[in-house]
């Protein structure tokens, strides 16, 4: 039987910046990510004529909070008895090696904390510049899938957060840790979440649908987060105690945003039916 594997063995830094700094693909896809999805959105505000001057100031809002949020997110969510005891560690890119500390970047970022910050972040940028909360969630839910899909990659550039072996002749070996063919999951979910961003930016251009409110957000919640919880069934388990979990962690933090997705598309159904 013909064998169909990828041996990935890219080590995770293009070049070192200066002897105790490297420039990661991780963190170049991150930003990349980021980029595209700030053009997306400024694009639409173009559209509506709404002035780039507030974008500016919301993107603020929500590069803190969607940064905050992912490392808060990963501390509390999957290792809170570690980060109790080296509460430093969360808020600066350094880990106590002996009894010095060395510069290894953020060591795990959690897509749910991310998310969870940048609905902080977009209600409070609300709450004190006056705009309509709704309204911003329809038109960043473009955006965030794009940017999400970058950010998988820079987990494959980095040969972490990988699937279960696949018990076949096909599959990714993440040389770096083993030699055993993988479902490559980041690649999964790279390929969703930019089809995601395809159906949603598909609604925004619809005519039919383009005065609902809260439709596209809400579609975004249930088919990305739906995503989610399907991949998850592929992925290894982050940390030890999702070994004795029915779902694991990143499952349970789904389905809180997936009901509520379906919520926002239920309050719209009638809406849309009676548009002609």
């Amino acid at each position: 039987m013909n064998k169909t594997i990828l041996n990935w063995d890219v080590h995770p830094e293009i070049f070192w910046i200066t002897d105790t700094f490297p420039l990661k693909y991780y963190g170049l896809l991150f930003v990349s990510g980021l980029l595209l999805g700030y053009y997306v959105v400024k694009r639409i505000y173009r559209k509506e004529n709404i002035p780039i001057e507030n974008l500016e100031k919301l993107s603020l809002y929500i590069f803190i909070g969607t940064i905050a949020g992912a490392r808060l997110g990963h501390c509390l969510f999957y290792e809170p008895a570690y980060y109790f005891t080296h509460p430093l560690e969360i808020f600066l890119p350094i880990k106590k090696i002996g009894v010095s500390y060395k510069f290894m970047g953020f060591q795990g970022l959690a897509s749910h904390g991310g998310a969870l910050g940048v609905l902080i972040a977009i209600l409070l940028y609300c709450k004190k510049y006056h705009t309509n909360l709704i309204w911003i969630l329809d038109r960043i839910a473009i955006a965030i899938p794009i940017t999400a899909a970058f950010i998988r990659l820079g987990n494959f550039m980095n040969s972490e957060i990988y699937g279960k072996p696949t018990n076949g002749n096909w599959g990714v070996v993440f040389v770096k840790d083993d030699l055993i063919p993988r479902h490559p999951t980041q690649l999964y979910e790279a390929f969703a979440y930019s089809a995601i961003f395809g159906i949603l930016y598909a609604l925004y251009r619809s005519e039919k649908l383009k005065y609902t409110k809260g439709l596209i957000f809400g579609s975004f919640l249930m088919l990305l987060f739906s995503a989610r919880l399907l991949i998850e069934f592929f992925k290894e388990n982050q940390v030890g105690f999702e070994n004795e979990m029915a779902l694991n962690m990143g499952q349970w933090l789904s389905l809180p945003f997936i009901i509520a997705g379906l919520v926002l598309i239920l309050i719209n159904k009638n809406k849309i039916k009676a548009l002609p």
